[in-house]
C-alpha cells in the first residue's frame, strides 16, 4: 500500500475521513477510501475480532494509538492491567472484568459480587456505604476484611453495656442472638439454647436472673435461684422432709410449682405412682398427717379395723401398726407378703425362728443390722472363752454362723493370738487337744505349758537330766521334734574332726550323759594319748 493513501508528507496523522475500526464497521462490507469501490469483507479493514479482543463500549472509539503506542501490533496484551491503572492496588486482583464493563467503570452489581465472595449483603448491610467496611487509606481499596462478625463490630462488642457483653464472656458470632435485619441491635430471638427458658422461666427482664449484670457466672442449678422458695416451702415442709435441692426432680418450669411429683416416692420409699396404690391418694397429708415430719406416715387411717385384723388371722408377728404394715407389705400390695431377703439381712439359722419383735421392739425403721446390737448380752456373759478378757471381736460373725447355741464355731483369728504353723496347723480344729476341757481362758503359750510331758520323756538324749532348756524352738522347729538343732557351738565348738562327728552326739555323750561330759582334750582322748607309741607320749 502507498503511505499517500493514508498519511501527507507533512504529517503521519491519518485524515479525518479515515474509517474507523468501530463494532458495526466490523460486521459489514467497506468503501476504499482511496478508489470508491466496494472491498472484500476480509480485506476491507483490519477485523479486530481475529485477535480474541473485540473492540466494544469504549474500547470502539479509541485511538489505536491508545493501544498500540509503538504500532506493533502483534505486542499488544491484552489484560486489562496492561492498559488500566490498578487504582484498587491489587486488593481485587488484576481482572477488571470481574466487576467492569467496557462501557463504563461503574459497578452496579456490587450485591452480586460480595455473594460470590462469600459475604452476602442482607440486612443492615445492604445499605452499608462501602468504607464502612472496606475502611483503607484510599476508598478504592478493598481488602478483604474477614466474615465473621467481630471483625467490623469489635467496637459495638466492647461498648455494650446491657448486657456488657465482655464481662459477661458472651460470643462473638453476634448471629447467635442479632438478625442483620435489624438496625438497632434489638433482637426478641436471644439464643439461650444453654438454659431453655420455658414457661416461668420464660421471662423478659434479664435482670431477675442475671442480677448486677452478671452474664458470666449465672448458676444453671434450681437451689442457686430457688433457695427462698425451698426454704420456705410448707405442703409439704421440703427442710423437714429431707428432699433434694433439685427442683426438676419434683417440678416443671410451671409458674407456681404446680403441678408436681415426687416420682422418685416409689423407688426410693414406697409405690404411690404405680402399684396397688396408683391413684389412691390425692394429696401428700394423705398418708403424712404430720406436715412437719415426712417420715411418719400412717397405714391405718385408710387400712381401718377390724377389716385389718381379720384379714391376718393366724399371720405371725402381725401387728396393727403402720411400720408393721409398711414390712410386710413394702410394695403395698395383699400378695407381696414381706421377704426379709430383699432388706439386705437374710433371715437364716437360728433368725428364721425369731419373732419379728424380738427384733424389731422399737419399730422397723432403723434396726441394726450388727451383731452387737442384738448380742451384747450374749457376748458379755460368754466364759469359755472369756469373749471380753480375751478382746475377741464383738462382730460375731468372724467366729459363728446363725445356727442356735453359737456352735459350730470356727476361730479364723487364732493366729492374732496364738500362730499355728507347722506341726500345729493341721490340729487347728481340734481345740480340745490344746484348750483341755474346753478351757480357752488360761491356755497357756510357752512350748513348756503344753509340751513339758514330751520334753521329761524324752531319753534320746534325756532332756531333764541333761538339764536342757525348756524353750523347745532353742532345738526344734514347729515343723516336728526331728530334725533338730543344737547350738553346740555355744558349749564347746565343733572343730575339724569334730564337726564331722556333730550329728553323732553318742560318740562324746556316752552312756547319755550330757551334763559331765568333759570339754578338755585328756577328758576324751587320754587312752588315744596312752596308746600312742610312735613317739610313746606317756613315755
Amino acid at each position: 500500500m502507498d503511505c499517500a493513501a493514508c498519511h501527507s508528507p507533512a504529517s503521519w496523522d491519518i485524515p479525518a475521513d479515515h474509517w474507523i475500526v468501530t463494532e458495526a464497521n466490523q460486521a459489514k462490507p467497506k468503501v476504499s477510501p482511496m478508489t470508491g469501490m466496494l472491498l472484500p469483507l476480509d480485506t476491507s479493514a483490519f477485523n479486530h475480532r481475529r485477535t480474541n479482543f473485540p473492540l466494544t463500549g469504549h474500547h470502539a472509539v479509541v485511538n489505536c494509538r491508545d493501544c498500540h503506542a509503538t504500532l506493533v501490533f502483534d505486542q499488544a496484551k491484552t489484560d486489562c492491567i496492561s492498559c488500566h491503572t490498578d487504582v484498587h492496588q491489587m486488593t481485587v486482583g488484576n481482572d477488571c472484568a470481574r466487576c467492569h464493563t467496557s462501557n463504563n467503570w461503574l459497578v452496579d452489581d456490587v450485591t452480586e459480587l460480595h455473594q460470590a465472595n462469600g459475604f452476602p449483603l442482607t440486612g443492615v448491610h445492604a445499605n452499608a456505604n462501602c468504607v464502612d467496611c472496606h475502611m483503607a487509606e484510599t476508598a478504592l481499596r478493598f481488602d478483604r476484611n474477614g466474615n465473621d462478625c467481630i471483625s467490623c463490630h469489635a467496637a459495638d462488642f466492647a461498648a455494650s453495656t446491657n448486657p456488657n457483653h465482655t464481662e459477661a464472656g458472651f460470643s462473638t458470632d453476634c448471629l447467635e442472638c442479632h438478625d442483620v435485619f435489624t438496625p438497632d441491635w434489638h433482637t426478641d430471638q436471644v439464643n439461650h439454647d444453654f438454659f431453655p427458658l420455658t414457661l416461668g422461666h420464660d421471662l423478659a427482664d434479664c435482670a431477675r436472673c442475671h442480677t448486677n449484670g452478671d452474664f458470666a457466672h449465672t448458676p444453671t442449678d434450681c437451689f442457686a435461684c430457688h433457695q427462698t422458695d425451698f426454704e420456705t416451702a410448707q405442703q409439704p415442709n421440703h427442710l423437714n422432709a429431707g428432699m433434694t435441692t433439685d427442683c426438676a426432680t419434683c417440678h416443671t418450669t410451671n409458674p407456681d410449682w404446680m403441678p408436681a411429683e415426687f416420682l422418685t416416692h416409689d423407688a426410693q420409699f414406697f409405690p404411690i405412682y404405680s402399684g396397688a396404690h396408683e391413684g389412691e391418694w390425692s394429696a401428700c397429708v394423705d398418708c403424712h398427717t404430720d406436715p412437719t415430719n415426712f417420715a411418719a406416715f400412717t397405714c391405718t387411717t385408710c387400712h381401718t379395723n377390724p377389716t385389718t385384723d381379720d384379714g391376718h388371722t393366724g399371720v405371725g408377728g402381725y401387728v396393727f401398726e403402720s411400720n408393721a404394715c409398711l414390712a410386710c407389705h413394702p410394695m403395698g400390695g395383699v400378695g407381696d407378703g414381706f421377704d426379709h431377703n430383699l432388706t439386705g439381712f437374710p433371715l437364716t439359722g437360728a433368725h428364721l425362728a425369731a419373732e419379728c419383735l424380738d427384733c424389731h421392739a422399737a419399730g422397723y425403721a432403723g434396726t441394726p443390722t450388727d451383731c452387737a446390737a442384738c448380742h451384747t448380752l450374749d457376748f458379755n456373759e460368754a466364759t469359755n472363752p472369756n469373749h471380753v478378757a480375751l478382746g475377741i471381736p464383738t462382730d460375731c460373725a468372724t467366729c459363728h454362723t446363725t445356727e442356735p447355741g453359737w456352735a459350730p464355731a470356727t476361730f479364723a483369728i487364732h493366729d492374732d493370738y496364738y500362730p499355728l504353723n507347722g506341726a500345729h496347723a493341721p490340729i487347728a480344729n481340734d481345740c480340745a487337744l490344746c484348750h483341755v476341757g474346753g478351757n480357752y481362758t488360761t491356755t497357756p503359750n510357752t512350748c513348756a505349758g503344753c509340751h513339758t510331758p514330751d520334753f521329761n520323756a524324752t531319753t534320746n538324749p534325756n532332756h531333764a537330766a541333761a538339764q536342757f532348756s525348756t524353750t523347745c524352738t532353742d532345738c526344734h522347729t514347729e515343723e516336728a521334734w526331728a530334725p533338730s538343732t543344737f547350738d553346740h557351738n555355744a558349749f564347746y565348738p565343733l572343730n575339724g574332726a569334730h564337726g564331722v562327728i556333730a550329728n553323732e552326739c553318742a560318740l562324746c555323750h556316752i552312756g547319755g550323759n550330757y551334763t559331765t561330759t568333759p570339754n578338755t582334750c585328756a577328758g576324751c582322748h587320754t587312752p588315744d594319748f596312752n596308746a600312742t607309741t610312735n613317739p610313746n607320749h606317756a613315755a
